[in-house]
């Protein structure tokens, strides 16, 4: 096992070595940097990450059609749409069971929120007291979701639920990143990013077993929390770089 320099030594430069713009053409990120208004980058960003389960080329496959679907413009389509183009996409097939009753949902909700917003980033805002964004996730969800029931409601999951909530996390990471390398965005201001966390999945947290960084066998939100503690020692400011590492570890294989 890696001491903890020789382990930061090593993960900051995988991380430097993923965290490139030739990560962007294999990857659901792909989607939103089509745009560069942005409430379309938000809203193509957020569908993307959405579906971003199973195979990364049927992912973004999946994407593009619900940006086809939109005209090809997310946010205008949101404000626009007709009570029949909505009817018409609820017989539509998306991605798995992400289901066209699923993605109207959400553009219903995109409506509402675009109309007293106008951007996303309000309402994923930290509290001063907070150190992660799962009471922020929270307060998304009951503002984006409504009080009302709605099968869709699984597709946007809660930390409250200790769920891993890894394609909420991915969509931080997307939107509040800061760097110049091109891949993540970083427009939104008003959040630090030193409260990001890893999106975990399967593989981030093989890889992160692997290494010694966490001990839990679960993926689930504690485990996201125990990640947390190492990743913040390494680097405080900028803990969700080393999602670049965890993840390019796990597809190169590079550790079996």
């Amino acid at each position: 096992m890696l001491k903890f320099e020789e382990l930061k030594v090593f993960l900051d430069e995988k991380a430097d070595q993923y965290n490139d713009p030739e990560f962007i053409d294999n990857d659901p990120i792909q989607i939103p940097h089509r745009f560069s208004l942005k409430q379309d980058i938000e809203i193509a960003g957020f569908l993307a990450a959405t579906i971003s389960w199973g195979n990364r080329k049927s992912i973004i496959n999946s994407a593009e059609k619900m940006l086809d679907i939109m005209g090809n413009s997310p946010y205008d389509f949101v404000m626009n749409y007709s009570e029949k183009e909505l009817d018409d996409i609820r017989d539509q097939s998306i991605h798995r069971t992400f289901n066209g009753e699923d993605f109207s949902y959400f553009i219903s909700q995109f409506n509402r929120i675009y109309t007293e917003n106008n951007t996303l980033e309000n309402l994923f805002k930290v509290n001063d007291s907070e150190i992660n964004f799962s009471h922020a996730i929270e307060r998304f969800r009951t503002q984006f979701l409504g009080i009302e029931k709605h099968r869709t409601h699984k597709h946007v999951s809660s930390p409250y639920k200790n769920s891993s909530t890894k394609r909420i996390i991915m969509f931080l990471r997307w939107m509040v990143r800061k760097d110049k390398r091109g891949v993540d965005f970083g427009i939104w201001e008003s959040i630090n990013q030193r409260n990001l966390s890893i999106p975990l999945d399967v593989h981030t947290g093989n890889i992160s077993r692997k290494l010694g960084l966490i001990t839990r066998t679960q993926n689930d939100w504690k485990t996201v929390e125990e990640l947390d503690l190492v990743i913040r020692q390494f680097d405080a400011e900028d803990p969700a770089k080393y999602d670049f590492a965890l993840f390019g570890l796990g597809v190169t294989k590079e550790l079996l």
